[in-house]
């Protein structure tokens, strides 16, 4: 696209290697699936770019409970808003933002565009970001989509989430990463937990509250 999307997602690193998905156009109502974990909270090295997917848990750990409460987030910097659980650690660099919990986790970063993303062009710019800077990067799908937001596109993949400081864990996250644009402004929303957590509702709460300019 126009600018560094991808250079701007590090706050909440990706997913891992092979580019197998789908095109295809869709309204924004989040998926069946589910997303990523905090643990990746930077690029991984170029070592870490050619790991192998660590096995995704029968039971993972990172379902947001459906009676967690939202609270409103607003960033000037960046000219946007969205709700997000309550009670998530926050960090914020000016535009930028990150909350998390245990594996669980939410990223917005900003930019100007001119135009939305398309699929296709999500496929020749984005996804090829993605697989050398994400660990085991894996490509699931990318769809156009239109909200509340904006226009844009949602690309979900898997990744290695970076190993936990302490045990040297690592878990197989699913990232579902919107980039919406409105009012010549874009903002990458990423939204990550381990594969098969039960996060769709609280997904559908953040990206559907999302607002631009």
């Amino acid at each position: 696209m126009h600018y560094s999307r991808c250079a701007r997602a590090v706050l909440a690193p990706l997913l891992v290697a092979a580019c197998g998905g789908s095109s295809s156009s869709a309204v924004i109502a989040l998926p069946t699936s589910s997303a990523p974990s905090p643990s990746s909270s930077a690029s991984p090295s170029p070592a870490a770019r050619h790991e192998t997917p660590v096995p995704a848990e029968h039971n993972p750990p990172g379902d947001i409970p459906d009676n967690l409460a939202f609270v409103a987030y607003s960033n000037a910097a960046g000219r946007y808003r969205f709700t997000h659980p309550e009670g998530w650690a926050e960090q914020t660099h000016g535009a930028d933002v990150l909350f998390t919990d245990k594996l669980n986790g939410v990223t917005a970063t900003t930019g100007t565009a001119t135009s939305p993303p398309t699929a296709a062009s999500a496929r020749q710019q984005d996804v090829p970001a993605l697989q050398s800077s994400q660990a085991a990067f894996e490509l699931r799908t990318i769809t156009t989509v239109t909200g509340p937001a904006g226009s844009g596109v949602r690309i979900v993949y898997r990744r290695n989430s970076s190993p936990d400081p302490v045990t040297g864990r690592q878990y197989r996250d699913e990232v579902e990463r919107y980039e919406l644009v409105n009012h010549g402004r874009e903002v990458v929303l990423e939204l990550y937990g381990p594969v098969g957590a039960d996060n769709v509702d609280a997904y559908r709460t953040m990206v559907q509250s999302l607002r631009i300019g």
